[in-house]
Parts: C-alpha cells; sequence; structure tokens
C-alpha cells in the first residue's frame, strides 16, 4: 500500500533521514514540511496524510505549539501521529501539546519498530476498506453525538483559517477550507448549522458562492456571516440587502465579538 506519509519537525537530519527510508524501503509517498503553523495547515488540508511524523530536536514553547494545528486530522481518526523524540524532548513535547493520541519512538530511530508500526496502520487502513465492501454499512450520526454546532469556515487566507478555527474550536466544531470550490464539495459530505465565508476571494469571491448556494434547496436555509476587510465594509452593506446573509464580521476580529455573532444568529 503506498501511504501518504508527512514528515516535520526542527531536527531536519532526522526528517531527511526518515524521509529517504521511507520512499526507499517501503515505497512510501513523503511530504517534508517546516514546523511552521501555517505551512503545516495548508500541507494537512491539501495532502491529507495517513500518517505525519514529527521529528523534534531543540524545541520551543511556540514550535510544539504550531503543531497543535494538527490535532483537528488526528481526532477525527484520519492519520496516526507518530512523535520521535529523547526522553527530554518527549517530557517537553507532552507539556505543551494539545493533540491527544500520540504515538512515541525514541532516538536513535529503530527503523525496525517504525516498519512494523506503519504495517499496522497499513492493515487499519485495508480492514477500513474491506469493511466498506460487505454487505453491512456502519452509520454514526457524528452531530448528534457531539452535541456541538458544526461552522465551516470559508477563507483563502492561511492565517485567517487558523486564527478562526482557534478562536471557536472551545465552543463549535471547526471545519476550515480554502476555496468555494472546497466548500461546496464539504456540503456533498456534510451540512454545517453556520457558514463563515470570505467576501474576498479568488475564483469565487463570497457573494458568487452565496449566491450560487441560494439555488441548492439543501443550502438555502444555511446561515451565512460574511468575513470581510474594513476597506470592503460599505460594498458588504450593499450585498446585505441584495443576498440577505446574516450579517458580517470585520477582521481581523475579537474571539468575544465573532463568538457573540454567532450567538446571536444561531441562539
Amino acid at each position: 500500500m503506498m501511504l501518504k506519509v508527512l514528515v516535520t519537525g526542527k531536527n531536519r537530519k532526522v526528517a531527511t533521514d526518515i524521509c529517504e527510508h521511507l520512499e526507499a524501503d517501503r515505497g512510501y509517498i513523503t511530504v517534508k514540511c517546516d514546523p511552521v503553523k501555517t505551512q503545516l495547515f495548508d500541507i494537512v488540508l491539501a495532502e491529507l496524510p495517513k500518517v505525519i511524523i514529527i521529528c523534534l530536536g531543540d524545541e520551543t514553547r511556540e514550535s510544539v505549539e504550531a503543531y497543535n494545528v494538527l490535532k483537528t486530522a488526528v481526532r477525527q481518526g484520519g492519520c496516526t501521529t507518530i512523535v520521535i523524540a529523547n526522553e527530554e524532548d518527549e517530557k517537553f513535547f507532552m507539556k505543551y501539546t494539545e493533540i491527544n493520541r500520540i504515538l512515541f519512538l525514541s532516538r536513535p530511530v529503530s527503523l525496525f519498530a517504525l516498519y512494523e508500526k506503519m504495517t499496522e496502520i497499513e492493515e487499519e487502513i485495508k480492514k477500513k476498506k474491506d469493511n466498506n465492501l460487505s454487505l453491512f454499512r456502519e452509520f454514526v450520526n457524528e452531530e448528534e453525538g457531539s452535541g456541538r454546532k458544526l461552522i465551516l469556515v470559508v477563507d483563502d487566507d492561511t492565517e485567517q483559517l487558523v486564527h478562526i478555527k482557534e478562536q471557536l474550536e472551545e465552543f463549535y466544531d471547526v471545519t476550515p477550507v480554502k476555496s468555494g470550490e472546497a466548500a461546496f464539495k464539504f456540503l456533498l459530505k456534510r451540512k454545517p448549522d453556520l457558514i463563515l465565508l470570505d467576501y474576498l476571494m479568488p475564483d469565487q469571491d463570497g457573494p458568487q458562492v452565496l449566491r450560487q448556494m441560494r439555488t441548492v434547496e439543501e443550502y438555502a436555509d444555511i446561515p451565512v456571516i460574511f468575513l470581510t476587510g474594513m476597506s470592503e465594509k460599505d460594498t458588504v452593506i450593499q450585498t446585505l440587502t441584495q443576498l440577505r446573509p446574516q450579517g458580517y464580521i470585520i477582521k481581523p476580529s475579537k474571539k468575544s465579538e465573532i463568538v457573540a455573532k454567532i450567538i446571536d444568529v444561531l441562539g
């Protein structure tokens, strides 16, 4: 099986060695990424890796907290996170991480142990695929189980997506996407309780996305709040009278402001 593996971390030597071995010995697709919050966020959205390997070295609190953007992918069960560290790095990482499921592997790295775990992951993925082909299908109602409202955030600016996600995830389930096209792909799978929609985006801007939503019966009643800069405020107000979204929020916004606006719409 050709697993896609994201490799990151401040220990570049270990990260490079891991990539070379995984590609040569196992035929995996490896994607390297600097341990920068916005870059990690973009890579996870674009590549959807099945395994994330973090190679620790000379970490700071800020660098460890940057990895927390990976926690949604881990929480949703879509990937496995492996952290390669010595005992000191491991304790430091555990102190500041918000990722709730981690496998630690000591340095120097045992390739045998790593490959054994990769084989287990491959088998789990294959088992899930086989189950999907069986006569019985399992359905889990995630919305009913979580009891939290689902917010879809659409913005082409990675820093804004990260910022808004961090503001809201204490109270809501948050799914970030970077374009109108990605938003409609998500809507095919699940209907959010509310959409925060960037007003200015390349390809399809916010008003175009909203107009297209209004032509589809299932999406027409989803509340929409525009995200806009101060410079577009007057134009947005004109759009409010035409498309009648549930309002707008000026970026950058304080946590209290954005949560208050959502409560105003959703209750």
